[in-house]
């Protein structure tokens, strides 16, 4: 194993997609810089995703303000960083099932449309002609948002990654930090590393890395399982979609939080986790229940695990970027799983916190 430097400007911890661009963006500013990861780069929270980049976060214009930044560098990413992203545009929906909810949605919109974010109101017809799968009387009316992307997850860490080297940044996977000292020197099984500033990058680690700088980052690990239905067997028809060949957008429904999209031919799907006490039976059950109701198309059609994972949630669902007042440690975290909406715009806010020093 290569050993690492004595020191280096920015010692970043965590190589997922929040962390690399981290590193990218640094040392394009020509800041010496040290990424350590505990795993493979990309290896945690990052590959457990559901591979979407959206703009439109519903009450959020905050967050979306940051994806509407990351968006934008996002299509610039392969002449920043030479690595093709491949994105391709499939929409997100939200399903609204009561008036309250498009009411809120309006309220917001003025808010949402300052902060650059494309989302409109449509009609229910509109919606099922967008995703055929809803259901005939499932929805009142959906806010649509024609700017969601697929992408592979890894395709950012590994073109952020290789950006990183291209401007003298090093790399180190697999290297676990064991401890911070108050000077800032990060330990690991490698050896010792002191840093002019640290940044945690760390995902769902966020918090225990910041345990050992002495700093509290109020944010918890969440999990959330991805998880596939059986091929629908449904039948043919204008209105019933090839999921083989017709690709579906991101759909939300606004009261579970139950989302759906194509994924090849059948269909990924996410709500969450088992409530507390809730056996993992009846939360299932929850999810096929709200399948039905919204897609009768899949009423009734298998589901199977994915994959899962945890993400780094914070108290208000919207990350916190920044720096401690009395040391040089700053850390982005809390993403709540839109990580991979956000990491350029973080990056570049890490960037800027740093060099103005």
């Amino acid at each position: 194993m290569n050993a690492l430097p004595d020191r280096a400007d920015a010692v970043v911890i965590g190589g997922g997609v929040i962390g690399t661009s981290a590193a990218h963006h640094l040392a394009e500013a020509g800041v010496d810089t040290v990424l350590l990861e505990r795993g493979s780069l990309g290896g945690g929270a990052s590959a457990h995703t559901a591979g979407m980049v959206r703009t439109y976060f519903p009450g959020d214009p905050h967050t979306g303000r940051m994806a509407v930044r990351s968006l934008n560098a996002y299509h610039e990413f392969a002449g920043r960083t030479g690595a093709p992203l491949g994105l391709r545009r499939l929409g997100f929906m939200v399903l609204f099932t009561d008036e309250q909810q498009i009411a809120a949605f309006e309220a917001g919109l003025p808010a949402q449309r300052a902060a650059g974010v494309g989302v409109h109101l449509i009609s229910a017809a509109e919606a099922r002609a967008l995703n055929p799968l809803i259901g005939e009387h499932a929805v009142l009316a959906a806010a649509w948002s024609p700017e969601a992307y697929h992408v592979d997850g890894l395709d950012i860490v590994r073109g952020y990654a290789a950006g990183a080297r291209n401007h003298g940044a090093r790399l180190f996977t697999h290297t676990p930090v064991t401890r911070i000292d108050d000077d800032n020197t990060v330990h690991t099984p490698r050896g010792c590393i002191k840093a002019d500033s640290i940044v945690c990058t760390a995902g769902p680690w966020s918090g225990e890395v910041a345990g050992m700088a002495s700093v509290d980052l109020p944010m918890t690990p969440r999990a959330i399982e991805m998880l596939f239905t059986d091929v629908p067997d449904v039948p043919d028809g204008p209105d019933v979609p090839d999921t083989a060949h017709h690709e579906l957008p991101m759909t939300m429904h606004a009261t579970s939080g139950l989302r759906i999209r194509s994924w090849k031919d059948r269909i990924l799907l996410a709500m969450g986790m088992p409530g507390a006490g809730e056996t993992r039976e009846a939360w299932l059950g929850r999810i096929s229940g709200h399948l039905g109701t919204l897609f009768p198309a899949l009423d009734g059609i298998g589901l199977h695990r994915a994959w899962s994972g945890d993400f780094d949630a914070s108290p208000n669902n919207t990350a916190f970027i920044g720096e401690h007042p009395t040391r040089r440690f700053l850390y982005a975290a809390g993403f709540t799983g839109a990580g991979l909406c956000q990491a350029p715009a973080a990056g570049e806010k890490l960037r800027d916190l740093l060099i103005v020093k």
